[in-house]
Formats: structure tokens, sequence, C-alpha cells
């Protein structure tokens, strides 16, 4: 082989090596990295929009965002998200604020419940309250828009007399409150209205149906059961107690223990009803003259 056709079948592989290595170069090795290019080029294409597109755009999605709001916000229950521990006993706070003065509550954080979805606070409420200040607070975490569940209630009766002698009839209670709340605002409503707090009145299961304790005198009724018929007037009528002390009274006033329920006029008599602890009498003074007479 003669020197210049090696030269030539040199300079062939040569250029043959190079075209294959630059083909590698931008078909197998570029060719990834072209295609990513690409791909961005387009996404950026794609959202490359003048400012009125955008606001338009904008306007729609606060639309959107509005109405899933007002979805959630007109559900009975919503979870809060990252709520802080502190919310629950302001909640409780403002729901005691109107209790009477024989009701208290005590509030307990016990731990805190992680769950694959939601979390909860556990709390531990006890006290001693009325019937109905006990139902308003149960019933108020119950039915609250921000999600709480009440378990493992435990009610007793409590009676305590004031210094006037007066009982009140309370209930002891203690009882657990789950208040729950969401790390992501899925379930997350910022502006909402509470729920309706109040409930309907409910008959007081503790007030006990005959009772030792009778509250005393305090505001000067008559006592009927030591009291005298004087005398009769239109529409009203004369009496006077033990001590002297002499009462005009009405059909429905109010006596110790009771009502004036009758003026009986053609048998000269008056009729009272009185609640002795539960114990319903009817009671019937005569005038002093038909007594006598009678005698």
């Amino acid at each position: 082989m003669s020197l210049k056709v090696k030269n030539t079948v040199i300079i062939l592989a040569i250029f043959i090596g190079v075209v294959a290595i630059g083909s590698l170069f931008n078909y197998v090795y570029l060719k990834g990295k072209i295609e990513d290019r690409q791909k961005k080029i387009k996404d950026l294409t794609l959202y490359q929009l003048d400012t009125e597109t955008l606001e338009q755009q904008l306007v729609l999605l606060k639309d959107k965002v509005a109405k899933l709001d007002s979805i959630l916000s007109n559900r009975k229950y919503n979870v809060p998200f990252n709520l802080s521990q502190s919310d629950f006993y302001d909640f409780v706070n403002k729901i005691s604020f109107s209790f009477s003065p024989y009701s208290y509550v005590n509030i307990e954080y016990d731990r805190t419940e992680t769950g694959s979805q939601l979390n909860f606070y556990v709390y531990k409420l006890s006290g001693v309250a009325t019937f109905n200040d006990l139902n308003r607070l149960v019933y108020a975490i119950e039915e609250s828009k921000m999600l709480k569940k009440i378990s493992d209630l435990n009610m007793a009766n409590n009676v305590q007399v004031d210094k006037d002698g007066i009982p009140h009839y309370l209930v002891s209670y203690k009882f657990t409150v789950n208040v729950y709340f969401s790390n992501d605002d899925r379930f997350y409503v910022k502006d909402y209205a509470e729920n309706n707090l109040t409930p309907n009145p409910v008959y007081d299961i503790f007030y006990p149906l005959i009772r030792n304790e009778i509250p005393p005198n305090l505001e000067g009724l008559l006592d009927v059961q030591s009291a005298s018929l004087l005398a009769l007037i239109q529409d009203g009528a004369f009496l006077s107690d033990a001590s002297g002390n002499t009462y005009l009274l009405w059909e429905g006033d109010r006596v110790y223990l009771g009502y004036l329920t009758k003026i009986d006029y053609d048998h000269n008599q008056v009729d009272f009803i009185l609640n002795k602890g539960g114990i319903v009498e009817t009671v019937t003074l005569k005038l002093e003259k038909e007594n006598k007479k009678s005698k």
C-alpha cells in the first residue's frame, strides 16, 4: 500500500471516529438535556400571559376559593388548623361566664393524641353546677362549630344549703373532652359563624320529687298553717297569722309555700295549694264567725 493511500485511510478512520463520537454526544448524552429544556420552555410559554389575562385568572380563583369556603362554613362542624391549647380555656370561660354563683368548672389539660388524619387535645373537666348550667355547658361543647366531643361523663346529686337556710339542688360532674384539630388547612374556615349554643329547656332530673329541706319564709309571706280568715271583701280576703300580722290577698297571690287559689263567697272560705317539699296539699280556711257558729 502506498503512503498516499495509507494516509487517506487513516484520515478517513479519524473522520469516522469523530462523527461517531459527535453523534453519541449529540443524540445520546445531550438528548435528555435538550428534552428537559424544551419541556421547561413549553411550561414557561404556557403561563406566559399578559397582565389582563392574569387578573382574570385571579378573579376566577378568588371566586372558587370563596365557594369552597362557603361550602365548608355551611357545614355544622369544622376542624380548626393548628389550634392552640388556650382556645378551649377561652371557650369554656365564655360559656360559664353567665353561670349561677353555685356553679363552677375546673379544666385540666391531660394529653395530645396524634392520628393519621386528625389530632386532638384531651381535657378533663369537673366541678359542681346547677342542672341547667351543666346542660348548657355540655350542649355548647357538643354543638360548637369547631369539633369537640365529650366522653366518660359521670354525674351525681349535690345539695348545698346557703346561710339563709335555702337548699340548692346541684350536680357534681366529671367528664373528658376531645378537642380536634388538623395539621393542614383543608378543613379550616377562617371566617365562620358559631353555631347556636343555647339549649332548649329540659327537666331537671336531679331535682328531688320529695324533699326534707323546706326553704325558710324570707319574704314574710303569709304562713297558711297558722293563719286565720278574718273577712271577705269583693275580690279579696283579709287574713292574719299567728304573730297578728294582717294580709289582704286576692286569687293567685303568693303565700308561704304556695298560692291562694280560690275565694269562695258562697261558703265564706278561701282555698290554698301548698307544696311542702314535693308533697302538694290543699288547705281551706273559713271565717271565724262560721267556725264559732259550727261550734
